[in-house]
This record gives C-alpha cells, structure tokens and sequence, in this order.
C-alpha cells in the first residue's frame, strides 16, 4: 500500500455550533474555531474534520443543505472559511469538510423548483412516486427519524422519498444531471484549499427505493469511482465515508487504492453493541466486552493492506464514551477517559479525537423533553408517547443514547457559559462545566490533555503505531483487552483493564523492557503477576 500522509494523521471533528463563539449569538462560528487553533496544534493533531457550516435552515443543524457554495450567516462569511483554511494550513493542519449529498434541505433552490410541477427541469433531482393503488404509500420504507420515508406534495399528486427528515428530500443520483453539479461543487471547494471530505451516510446515494434497498445498493460503488475521477482523485486529499452497514469486505470496495474510490470509511459495529440487532438504538443491552474485542480484531486483520481503518469511539451522533461504557464518576472519569484513548490509538487505522473528548467530557442528563434540541431523539419521543410508552423511559434512553450528549458547547473555563459564548448558548451546557474545562484538565499534573498528546505523539514518531501487526492475546478473557502490535524487530504489548475492579495478568512468555505508556504514574514493568487497578492501560516495550 502506497504511504500517504492521512495514514499518520490524527483527525479531530469540530462541531462548529458548540466550539467557540466568537461573537455573543450563543452559536459556535469560524471565527472562534480560528481563535482555538492554537490550541488544536498544541494537541498535535493534523487534520480538522469540520461538520457543516454551509447555508441551511438547520432542521438538522446543518445536515439540510440549502447552498452548498454559501456559509451560514451564523458562522461568518466566505472570507473567515478562506481564512480558516489559510491559517489551519500555517499550523499543518488540514481541514476536511463534511459532504451531505445524499439529500438536500427542502429549501434549496433545487427542491423549491422541483416543487412547481412534474414538469420542472429540477423534477426529476429528486426522488417521486405515485402513490399506491390504494392511494397510500408508495411502500413501506421509513425514515431514520421515524414515521415513513415518503411525504405527500397536494401540489402535484405525488410522494417525495426522504430517508431522513421530511425536510431533507433524497436526491436522485441516477440523474447524471445531479452527479454533474455535485462534481462541480466538490471542485469548488477542492480549488479553495480545503484537505479532502467526510462524506455524509455515502452508502445511501446508490439507493433503490422501490426494492427498499437504502444502502449498498448496485450503482453506489459506480457513483463513487465517477466521483474520484471527476474530482478529489486529481488532489492529495483524505477523504472518509460514513457507513453504517459497512463489514470488512464492503469496506474493502470503498477503500481499497486500487479500486480509486475513498481514503477510508466510518464503520460503526463495534458502536452498536449495546443495540438489540433488530431493534432501534434506543432499546439498549448490556455491552458485551468479548464481543467488542472481537469486533476490534475482526476489523485490525481482516481489512489487510487492501482498505484503510478510521478509530473512533464518539461524534456528533454518538454519546460520550466515558460515559457510556467507562465511568465518568469523580474518582475513575479521568483514568476511564485515558484508558479508552489508550485503547484505540495503538491500534492500526486513522484515529478520529471528537471535541471535548481530550478533556472527557460527559453525557449531560435532561429530565424534560423542552431541554432536547436533537430532531431525532423529539421526534422519537413523540412517537413512543403516542404509543404509550412511560416518559420516564424515553428520557433514560434518550439520556444514553440520545445525540444533544454530544452537541453540548465546548468546556473552556470556569467562566460563565464555560468560556464558550458571553451570551446565551444555543444549547445548554453540562452543569458540571465548572469543574471539568480544559483549563482544569490542563492544571492536573497528569492530564487527559496530555495523555492525547503523548499518544498524538507516539504514532507520529513510531512506524510500528501505524504500519505495525496486530494480534490479540486473551480474547475470551472478561475483562482485560491485551493485544501486541509489531513491526520489523521490535513489539509493543498493549494491556488494558476495562473494568474497575482489579485484575491480574500474568505472563511468563513476554518481557517487558519499559513501559512507553501509561494512565497511571507507577506501572509495573513486570509481567509475571501484573496487578491493574481500576480502568489501567499500559503499553510496554517487549525485550
């Protein structure tokens, strides 16, 4: 596999409303990410992933497109992203924009000429159907944000497909007309400087409604070369895709270098472990932790040198980890935070940092629906009540699985509103912002901050972080995840306590010549009868 910068990059996602606010809206905006960048270099990082600031409506925060060439009043101008560009670069940092192509807002001229008849030269952008001999739904598809998939138009008689909001209507990537402005657009942006894209749910452009198949469909991987060859194919860009429904062998197709499509992809099995397989995500299990570790291996060997792997463990759709399956208790929050950066920066693939996650930020707990922001988790919640469901009940799932966990503004200080806006934010920040911010993990004299950085760091300075073997040691042990990467001559051990409970691992075969890493300050370098404490995570140099 040819080298390419992005293999030794670490990524880090800017969610732009719940950054920094520069001027006193309450809302996150370029300028304030430009006033921060400082402080992403000296994290280490290489790469920003910026999640939309395009023109929209914000039915989805942004994920409604209604101008792809225009900013966003409420982030700024043109100017501040040319400047946010330029002065990241001076910084080696490269920003990577999100990409929403499989829809549009209903706002966008595109859709609102559509709307005028099925005459209109934009009709055929979208997604129409007749409905059904009954005069119902043209078929059963629903909608990743409840109810059905198809909204009805008086106007012309018939339904729009959207597979997401009743306000992002499904474009139609059959029309070589639609393919042809997006190519366009993406050239737009590539000519400004920008370091590549994170593609949206990539693996629902190739759709076939009318056989309900939403994703992998037969025409997504042809859509997908076209667009190389048009456009980032001519660039040194990374570029990632979302998908969801994605195993090893589909994963291969998107990113194998060979087949000239994507960098890498998001794939998200080991996130929905603690999902019922045929249920919605609010309806949560137990993890199983021999099961999480073997997805990890399936995904470290399987994909080879024939596809690229992304690492991560949050984003804005996903609540914080440390919360969710570590312990953000005043006691463990800061070694749990560290012991799953530790666990997921060793391993091989591109690791992704999602804001706040470098401090270990927590889920923050609603006790009304008037506190959600989250189009899903309202419309879910709404749903459920007609249903009958005990509010109570919604809230809990809501608080654990919910997506406004993650949207939270950024913890800066202990100042009002958390150094993040002088005036009220957009969405209301965790109470426990007073103690947990930046400026007080970065006072502790052995932060999560500078954990991040030492692991930034290693895999910047070690080939063995990025190019390295994997194997996996104790695969049906129930508590610790012990795995060894190696490269040429030398061998790394990682071993990592999940749980709180103390545990011991004793091994008679390995030694160990130091330890590189460690979420403790006195580690052990014995590994004859290694106690771990509580969440420990060390990463040893074999002899």
């Amino acid at each position: 596999m040819e080298k390419k910068w992005w293999h030794r990059s670490v990524v880090y996602q800017v969610y732009p409303r719940s950054f920094q606010d520069s001027d006193g809206d309450g809302l996150g905006d370029l300028q304030g990410i430009i006033q921060r960048l400082d402080y992403l270099a000296e994290l280490g990082i290489d790469v920003i992933w910026l999640s939309p600031v395009y023109q929209s409506p914000n039915d989805d925060n942004g994920y409604d497109i209604s101008d792809y060439q225009a900013i966003s009043p409420e982030f700024g101008t043109m100017a501040d992203m040319e400047e946010l560009i330029a002065q990241a670069k001076q910084r080696g940092i490269q920003l990577v924009m999100d990409l929403v192509v499989n829809h549009t807002s209903d706002e966008h001229p595109w859709f609102v000429e559509a709307l005028k008849g099925r005459d209109n030269p934009f009709r055929d952008f979208y997604i129409w159907r007749d409905p059904a001999e009954d005069g119902g739904l043209p078929n059963e598809l629903l909608s990743v944000f409840s109810g059905p998939a198809w909204e009805f138009d008086e106007n012309s008689g018939q339904y729009y497909l959207h597979l997401y909001s009743k306000k992002q209507p499904d474009l139609n990537w059959e029309n070589p007309e639609v393919r042809e402005y997006i190519w366009s657009m993406m050239n737009f942006w590539l000519k400004k400087g920008i370091g590549g894209f994170r593609m949206d749910v990539i693996d629902t452009i190739g759709k076939v409604p009318d056989e309900l198949i939403t994703t992998n469909g037969p025409k997504l991987h042809e859509y997908l070369q076209e667009m190389y060859q048009q456009t980032f194919g001519n660039y040194d860009v990374l570029t990632v895709g979302e998908t969801w429904g994605a195993t090893p062998e589909i994963a291969k197709l998107y990113s194998d270098p060979l087949r000239k499509e994507l960098s890498m992809v998001f794939q998200f099995e080991h996130i929905g472990l603690d999902q019922y397989p045929d249920k919605p995500k609010w309806d949560t299990k137990p993890l199983d932790f021999i099961e999480l570790k073997a997805v990890f291996t399936k995904w470290q060997t399987e994909l080879g040198d024939s596809g690229w792997n992304s690492l991560f463990w949050n984003n804005h759709d996903i609540p914080r980890i440390v919360s969710n399956w570590g312990n953000d208790s005043d006691e463990y929050r800061v070694v749990s935070a560290k012991m799953f950066a530790t666990f997921l920066h060793l391993l091989k693939g591109t690791p992704y940092i999602y804001q706040g996650e470098e401090i270990g930020m927590t889920n923050t707990a609603v006790s009304s629906i008037e506190e959600i922001d989250d189009i899903e988790s309202k419309n879910m919640y709404h749903e459920r009540i007609a249903e009958g469901y005990d509010p109570e009940n919604i809230l809990a799932s809501i608080n654990k699985k919910g997506r406004d966990n993650s949207r939270r503004p950024m913890q800066w200080d202990d100042s009002v509103n958390a150094g993040f806006t002088t005036g009220t934010p957009w969405l209301a920040l965790n109470p426990n912002y007073q103690t947990l911010n930046v400026a007080a993990d970065r006072h502790q004299t052995s932060s999560i901050f500078e954990h991040y950085q030492k692991l930034i760091q290693l895999r910047k300075e070690h080939e063995l972080v990025i190019w390295g073997d994997y194997q996996e040691l104790l695969p049906e042990d129930p508590q610790l995840y012990v795995y060894e990467r190696s490269y040429e001559s030398e061998t790394w051990l990682i071993v990592i306590n999940f749980y709180e409970s103390i545990v011991t691992y004793q091994d008679k075969t390995r030694k160990a010549a130091s330890v590189i890493s460690s979420n403790y300050s006195d580690s052990s370098v014995d590994l004859t009868d290694l106690v771990l404490r509580p969440y420990e995570a060390i990463v040893y140099k074999l002899k």
